[in-house]
């Protein structure tokens, strides 16, 4: 290495290397490694009247016997060394071929194998990074098509996420479980219809986690094709669910029609669409009549105004519990000897002046029949029951704490689905009575 100093005397000519290649190749400038040092030293000893010109500017400073004779020609010297090398690295980077040396990203490379396109790309750290933070992004599952409740629960509940359909609630579930979707939003109650039975039995069978809760009003429409009239229907599908909610205001419209379920409300709009069915109509939301053509023949056709579902949110990891704000907790107990054991549990949260919020029965699957032998009566059956509690209560409050190692005294088994943010949003009813 060569360091140029105003003391040094070395010429900047001899520190370039030029090589003669043999003859028919591309001749190549190949610099030495060069480090410039553009400080110099001023001798204020030698600073005389004679470096103050006419106008009293001081005139340039002498290297004396170096190179240079001012410092405007030194640095006038490292601009014209510096211009030549990079004049010479973009010939270089301009002669490639097969063989040939190039240029990647600064760096020297020798192209020994052509590339195919066609091979799998490595994983970069997006693809291994965590979600991103609450609704940016998220890849949101439910169950249904586009246009579904469920779908606007998921958009509620993650603005902007990316909502992911699925035709089953268990592949819902199962898309979190195989890291294809971020969260999951099922629906778990009916302020009409009641609980959904299965969503309960698949959190139990599952070991995903309920991270948050939100309540959607449910505004039911009466669709069919453009030019179609409510007189000459002769059917109407739509979800079990939707097909209750709406059976007194059907009959009040006089329409003498078959009710037929099938999976989803958004469904049956997309199945009329899809087959162009003209006797038959479908109850779904006003955005299902928009996605999939269809005319609204009526609307807000809910026998109750307040209709209202409730969806819970699920992920692969619980979030940790706060006390600041409102908290609901929800449990699965079961017991060995059936539900005499149900008061005490229930006197847990009594007694410590937690309020419960639902409380849901299902049959036990492991073990769905009890038989008790006793000498006077005989053998008796039971049916065994696992049980769904929510409470309202964080898992960081002492309270739910000691209420629940009281429980886990009465019980068999304990499992705590989640605890989570409630969903204190305002609503108003689908329509005025």
């Amino acid at each position: 290495m060569h360091t140029i100093t105003p003391s040094s005397g070395v010429s900047l000519k001899s520190l370039v290397r030029q090589t003669s290649p043999p003859p028919g190749q591309i001749n190549r400038f190949v610099p030495a490694r060069l480090v410039v040092q553009c400080g110099y030293r001023f001798d204020s000893a030698n600073t005389n009247a004679s470096t103050v010109n006419t106008n009293g500017v001081p005139a340039s400073n002498n290297f004396a016997g170096h190179v240079g004779a001012s410092r405007a020609d030194w640095q006038s010297s490292c601009a014209i060394l510096a211009s030549k090398v990079v004049s010479q690295q973009q010939d270089t980077e301009k002669t490639g071929g097969a063989g040939e040396i190039t240029v990647v990203n600064g760096h020297k490379t020798l192209d020994l194998v052509p590339i195919d396109n066609n091979l799998p790309k490595p994983l970069t750290i997006t693809d291994l990074s965590p979600a991103p933070l609450h609704g940016s992004q998220l890849r949101v599952a439910y169950q249904g098509v586009p246009g579904a409740y469920s779908e606007a629960a998921a958009g509620k509940a993650y603005p902007k996420c990316e909502a992911i359909p699925c035709d089953q609630f268990e592949v819902a579930f199962q898309a979190v479980e195989l890291w294809i979707a971020d969260r999951a939003v099922l629906p778990v109650e009916n302020s009409l219809g009641g609980s959904i039975h299965r969503n309960y039995d698949l959190l139990l069978r599952h070991r995903l986690h309920i991270v948050g809760e939100v309540q959607l009003p449910v505004h039911h429409c009466l669709l069919a094709l453009p030019g179609v009239r409510k007189e000459y229907l002769t059917r109407v599908i739509s979800h079990p669910q939707a097909l209750a909610q709406c059976e007194l205001t059907l009959t009040k419209l006089g329409l003498n029609v078959v009710r037929e379920a099938v999976d989803d409300t958004a469904g049956a709009a997309e199945y009329i669409a899809a087959n162009n069915l003209r006797d038959t109509a479908a109850i779904a939301s006003a955005r299902a009549a928009e996605l999939y053509g269809l005319q609204i023949l009526s609307e807000g056709i809910q026998d109750d105004s307040s209709n209202v579902t409730r969806f819970v949110m699920l992920a692969r990891e619980p979030i940790i519990p706060r006390t600041d704000r409102p908290f609901k907790t929800s449990i699965v107990f079961a017991h060995d000897k059936g539900t005499s054991v149900l008061f005490k549990v229930l006197s847990a949260f009594a007694f410590r002046n937690i309020s419960l919020t639902k409380i849901e029965s299902r049959p036990h699957r492991n073990r769905p029949i009890r038989l008790v032998d006793d000498a006077n009566v005989g053998t008796a059956k039971h049916f065994e029951y696992m049980f769904y509690v929510d409470f309202e209560a964080s898992m960081a409050d002492v309270r739910a704490q000691n209420a629940l190692a009281e429980v886990q005294e009465f019980t068999s088994f304990l499992r705590v689905l989640g605890s989570y943010p409630m969903d204190m949003t305002p609503w108003c009813p689908s329509r005025e009575e």
